[in-house]
């Protein structure tokens, strides 16, 4: 299990968790750790630098949410839906997008609802458009080697 520090300060109302995962399998841990908080109709931004383990993070919350098929990164496709698990899952990366100016109206709307949950890698892109659903900021930095630092919503976040 990843081992855990000290939070920081809340930067909202939603209480944050610091972990520090030494391997894939305890980013996964963290991410399954995460799903258990999701509701239909959350998304997920995650940050981090080129190979901090983001899709790593989000392969463990689908895990945990059923998703059976492989987890990759949708890098060169933008997105990525699973339906195999107990909810919809969408899986936005927006690496290669510099604005959504010049992407159809609709190229988010197609991977966000109210009856599944979303996660989206370099979200920056796209937060002005994501203001009407609740979201849930992960960040992954590299801390050493192998080991990642992860922030996330705290357990408690949900109650």
């Amino acid at each position: 299990m990843p081992s855990r520090h000290p939070s920081p300060p809340p930067t909202s109302s939603t209480s944050l968790a610091e972990l520090v995962a030494s391997s894939a399998a305890e980013t996964e841990a963290a991410g399954a750790e995460l799903a258990a908080i999701l509701a239909p109709g959350d998304v997920v931004v995650v940050s981090g630098e080129v190979g901090a383990g983001k899709t790593t993070f989000i392969r463990g919350a689908c895990r945990a949410l059923g998703i059976e098929q492989p987890v990759t990164s949708p890098t060169f496709t933008i997105g990525q839906r699973y339906a195999d698990g107990r909810l919809p899952v969408a899986h936005l990366d927006l690496y290669r997008l510099e604005d959504l100016e010049a992407e159809d109206p609709a190229l988010l709307d197609d991977y966000l609802g109210p009856d599944g949950i979303t996660f989206v890698e370099w979200p920056a892109v796209a937060e002005p458009r994501l203001d009407e659903h609740r979201i849930l900021a992960v960040r992954l930095d590299h801390d050493g080697g192998d080991r990642r630092r992860i922030s996330m919503p705290a357990a408690s976040a949900r109650e």
